[in-house]
């Protein structure tokens, strides 16, 4: 933790991905920071948000981050429990979730995810968790946020396994392939803010994060970062925004021990 700042890097990003969902958002929540920052925002300015998790939860409302879309938790606390089949056909490939909320393990300059394997696939560095609801999130919700730690390991020039489709190429290549919604819109990190420019829909910097300069974040890119035009700087957060993030972490560690929400 920064004395001077008194927050973490990973306390900002998960403020900043906050504070873009609105009051009332339909939001399908992945686990890890996706989850984290859901549930700051419902805590904070968003307190009618409507979170909806793959196992079914419709509406959930956890005092505590859930290790898992199987927490028992969310269902003790949602609005309504439905089978997953449902969420995915109804909700989500219906066009009823306004926000896909992910997390990634690899990132390209188009907003494609990987959360499959590092290297080749059929002899790979690393096997990721994988999938799961990831794709059908991506390519159905209104639209996606994505929130992780940039580095030139995650934000990479190409990768070599796309398992979300983000905007493919970009340009129009998303609605070639026929996609609904407008995909990966904005990128949070704990260096800043990425937004994807409206025409090429490549990821540019539109946002630093306080005492963060322009050549850390180029640095933590693997591909050659544009800057928006009018670089803006996060505003910092709000001594409410921190108080209900540490209640949130601590309330969570207290019910989970040493077992803490996969980020992702």
């Amino acid at each position: 933790m920064s004395e001077a700042q008194g927050y973490t890097a990973t306390e900002m990003m998960t403020v900043a991905a906050s504070r873009l969902l609105g009051n009332g958002t339909v939001c399908f929540v992945g686990i890890g920071l996706p989850s984290t920052a859901a549930n700051l925002a419902r805590a904070t300015h968003a307190p009618d948000v409507v979170l909806i998790y793959e196992s079914g939860p419709i509406g959930a409302k956890p005092t505590v981050l859930p290790l898992s879309i199987g927490d028992g938790e969310l269902a003790d606390t949602a609005d309504a429990v439905v089978s997953t089949p449902e969420i995915f056909r109804y909700w989500l490939q219906g066009g009823r979730i306004h926000v896909g909320f992910l997390g990634a393990a690899q990132i390209d300059k188009y907003g494609n995810i990987n959360t499959t394997v590092i290297g080749p696939y059929d002899t790979p560095k690393v096997r990721l968790p994988g999938a799961g609801g990831a794709p059908e999130i991506a390519g159905s919700a209104g639209e996606v946020f994505i929130v992780l730690r940039q580095s030139p390991k995650a934000f990479v020039e190409k990768l070599e396994f796309i398992t979300s489709v983000g905007h493919l190429d970009g340009g129009d290549a998303r609605q070639r392939l026929g996609l609904p919604g407008k995909g990966p819109t904005v990128i949070i990190t704990d260096l800043g803010v990425l937004r994807a420019d409206p025409q090429t829909r490549e990821f540019m910097l539109t946002s630093l994060h306080p005492g963060v300069t322009v050549e850390q974040a180029k640095a933590a890119t693997g591909w050659d970062l544009k800057l928006a035009a009018n670089l803006d700087t996060t505003a910092a957060p709000t001594e409410a925004e921190l108080a209900a993030l540490r209640e949130i972490n601590e309330r969570t560690a207290r019910a989970h021990g040493s077992q803490g929400p996969a980020e992702g």
